[in-house]
């Protein structure tokens, strides 16, 4: 089984769009062990839209582009293999795909066995083209079946986009994990907008179909297919941050032939993504938003061995006292109990006063805390 905790790879999409090619997926491959990021837990390498032509053969099967896949996606698979990592794909429920290549509507079963044969591991299964008479739940039911028969474990990405209601139905397609929201965009303002998205849907997300935020735009510096300005360095922390702590996918979307050291230092954040892959997998929850403001959530997460992960998400423009009461955690101190831990980014001690964990946080900052219950000795 796949889908015992949250995936963590690279795409083709945020930044290569359509110019794709086997020597760009070889070449990303080797990048991922180089740069040690399959040290780090990186393991798929996954070419998004456009891999395809604009037909299906006599058989009614997908066929790789001759041209930017001389060899197909077999041969591919192979190569990423033998490097240990593992090869992921895509499709879409509708008849095209969002960029109109052949998509898999009423081709769901020769779909699932094409890509079992070329020894695929993961498919995104994307959202467009689909046909109006044909119902979102039923496609991506089909597909997970599809799946469940193809003689392989190949994870299942469903990409929905949040749409149609899908916290209420995914979990019952077979899919891993499920999309929450539109694209992101390598911009603040796209990063700000999908972390406010998680706020009512945490609950739909967790071990069995984990909530995918989309994937991530760290140190695409508005670079490539989606690059609109770029972010902060600060900025690329926090979105880091929030989707370790809100248990989405780790997908990386920069090119990581030229993976700047900066980008590196926050992509292999053992701390956060020893959070992410947490053993329990415990929901992640928002325990408030200071000031009772969308701006400044405070998210909370019990771990494996009863540490507390605590993050203040300061998404507003100045920087702001960010708090929250040891109580309001669990952590009761009429019972003798306090919090110990350090930051993650910078390795500076939790501040507790009067019972209540405090941090000033720079605007479009953030603050997460791995905290021990201890004894307070000072009671």
């Amino acid at each position: 089984m796949n889908n015992l905790k949250p995936v963590m790879g690279w795409n083709t999409w945020n930044t290569f769009g359509e110019k794709i090619n086997e020597e760009l997926i070889m070449q990303a491959t080797d990048a991922l062990i180089e740069t040690g990021l399959k040290d780090a837990g990186y393991e798929y390498i996954i070419v998004d839209d456009c891999w395809s032509i604009k037909g299906r053969d006599e058989n009614g099967r997908l066929v790789a582009d001759p041209v930017k896949f001389p060899h197909g996606m077999k041969y591919l698979a192979d190569y990423i293999h033998s490097k240990g990592l593992k090869f992921g794909m895509y499709s879409c429920c509708g008849t095209m795909t969002c960029a109109l290549y052949p998509g898999s509507y009423n081709h769901e079963y020769v779909d699932a066995a094409t890509l079992a044969e070329w020894e695929v591991d993961y498919l995104k299964y994307d959202y467009c083209m689909q046909p109006k008479c044909a119902d979102g739940q039923l496609l991506f039911r089909r597909m997970g079946l599809a799946l469940a028969n193809c003689g392989r474990d190949i994870h299942f990405a469903a990409c929905t986009w949040g749409e149609d209601e899908t916290h209420k139905w995914i979990g019952s397609t077979g899919a891993n994990t499920w999309r929450s929201t539109g694209d992101i965009f390598d911009s603040w303002e796209s990063v700000k907008r999908l972390i406010q998205l998680q706020y009512d849907i945490l609950p739909f997300g967790g071990q069995g179909c984990f909530n995918d935020m989309d994937m991530l735009i760290v140190g695409m510096c508005g670079n490539g297919n989606v690059g609109l300005g770029g972010c902060t360095w600060n900025e690329y922390k926090l979105h880091f941050a929030a989707w370790c702590l809100l248990q989405s996918p780790l997908i990386i979307g920069c090119d990581i032939r030229n993976l700047r050291p900066e980008a590196k230092e926050i992509l292999t954040n053992k701390e956060l993504i020893s959070i992410l892959l947490d053993a329990r997998c415990n929901r992640p929850y928002i325990v408030k938003k200071v000031n009772f403001d969308d701006n400044f959530p405070v998210i909370v997460r019990v771990l494996d061995n009863g540490d507390v992960a605590v993050g203040f998400f300061n998404l507003g423009d100045d920087a702001a006292n960010m708090w929250v009461a040891l109580d309001d955690i669990g952590i009761p101190s009429l019972q003798g109990k306090t919090v110990a831990g350090k930051e993650v980014y910078t390795g500076e001690e939790a501040c507790v006063t009067n019972e209540t964990l405090l941090k000033c946080v720079e605007a479009h900052g953030c603050a997460v805390y791995r905290l021990k219950i201890a004894d307070n000795t000072r009671i």
